[in-house]
């Protein structure tokens, strides 16, 4: 049976609204810190940004403070000096060349073939050699040619006994004609006896002088000096005068000539030269333009342009005495064509090229540069005749051009080498 207690019932009573107190309690609470945590968020924040922010702006401050501190670091200071390389304009002399290819021609290539037939029995030469005009080279056997002479020898000999008895006879008749002993038609005969027999004599001995050739063509002698290449036949061989091979080819390489093109546009200053007598050297280079092959000099042009290429072909000899120079050899070939005496020169590198003209940049006293206008003449390697526009003795700039304009100050430095200046 339930009891009637006060204290229970106000305790059950209570722990209801407790409770329910409670949880508002803790839920006020929860967003008081929510809101607490987001407000201290914000000012770790800011904070951190207003930290960022003061030492940006003390970084400028020093660096705007270092850069008062030095020459032209303010914002009104002038540009830096263009740095550039100079040299001098000079006044020599300069000599214009012609570059050209050229193919080294033998002034003599021989094909050495036999002039009479037979069978080699020796070789007197080796391949590669040089020889000399008149040295043997092969012999052919000899037996046949020597019989013919013996044959030709001894009809000679027959025709000559016949001519000298008949000349005998004649002197007989005449001395009987003389006494009126014998008619003057068997003297007639007898005349002409002896000019028959004088002709077989005459016939006989062109045959012993033909014999005495054969036998002499048996050994078969150079014709030319020169070098002789590789061999065409061997001993055992029968060799004809009709074989187109021939034995050997000798080339002549001592002189050699080289034969070379240059532009029609350059004919006139060559002429000119040649026809004074004037003696033009001719250097051969090797195909990288560092080897010098030999010094020889122009001795002829050809009569001819030719239209396909507009160039004319030249012709130089050289005297090989080294024997660097080989039959059918290309060759760099250059040739002084003209003499600019008292000449105003400038390196190459000086020259610059615009939408006005040519034109030079000059250091002035103050080391600033101006754009001087130029008529340039003929170049040589890394050298420029200077026509008109410069004198003697103005700095023109050789490097660094590229960054510059009229009125533009430069600082002049030294160069590496002069050697690249061109002076």
């Amino acid at each position: 049976m339930p009891t009637n207690n006060p204290v229970t019932k106000n305790s059950d009573s209570i722990s209801p609204f407790l409770s329910t107190s409670l949880s508002r309690l803790g839920h006020r609470w929860s967003k008081r810190w929510i809101v607490i945590i987001s407000i201290l968020s914000l000012a770790v924040g800011g904070g951190a940004i207003w930290y960022a922010s003061s030492q940006r702006a003390d970084s400028a401050t020093t660096v705007n403070h270092r850069s008062a501190e030095k020459p032209g670091g303010s914002s009104n200071s002038l540009p830096p000096a263009t740095p550039v390389v100079v040299a001098p304009v000079r006044n020599g002399n300069l000599e214009i060349y012609l570059f050209a290819i050229g193919t080294v021609t033998p002034l003599n290539v021989v094909v050495v073939r036999p002039r009479v037939d037979g069978q080699i029995i020796s070789i007197a030469f080796k391949e590669g050699q040089l020889v000399k005009k008149g040295d043997l080279l092969a012999q052919i056997d000899p037996r046949p040619f020597k019989m013919q002479l013996t044959l030709a020898t001894g009809q000679l000999a027959g025709d000559q006994a016949l001519l000298d008895n008949a000349r005998a006879d004649l002197k007989r008749y005449l001395a009987l004609l003389a006494l009126d002993s014998i008619s003057d038609q068997l003297v007639d005969t007898q005349k002409s006896k002896v000019r028959q027999y004088k002709a077989a004599v005459q016939a006989s001995q062109g045959g012993v002088n033909n014999a005495k050739m054969q036998l002499a063509n048996a050994q078969v002698i150079a014709p030319i000096t020169g070098r002789v290449g590789l061999r065409r036949i061997s001993p055992g061989n029968i060799v004809h005068t009709s074989d187109a091979d021939g034995l050997v080819v000798i080339t002549q390489l001592q002189p050699v000539g080289v034969v070379f093109a240059i532009p029609e546009d350059d004919l006139p200053q060559v002429i000119k030269r040649l026809r004074t007598g004037d003696h033009i050297p001719v250097d051969a280079y090797d195909r990288a333009q560092k080897v010098k092959l030999g010094t020889g000099r122009l001795i002829a042009a050809d009569n001819q342009i030719d239209t396909t290429t507009g160039t004319i072909k030249l012709k130089a000899e050289f005297p090989n005495e080294n024997g660097t120079l080989f039959a059918n050899q290309f060759v760099n070939v250059r040739m002084p064509v003209e003499m600019r005496r008292n000449a105003t020169l400038v390196p190459t590198a000086a020259i610059q090229h615009g939408s006005a003209g040519t034109f030079v940049y000059v250091v002035k006293d103050d080391h600033t540069v101006d754009v001087i206008p130029v008529k340039t003449g003929p170049t040589q390697d890394e050298v420029t005749v200077i026509d008109s526009g410069v004198t003697t003795g103005a700095m023109v700039v050789i490097n660094g051009a590229d960054r510059l304009r009229a009125g533009v100050k430069v600082e002049i430095v030294t160069h590496n080498s002069r050697a690249n200046s061109g002076v």
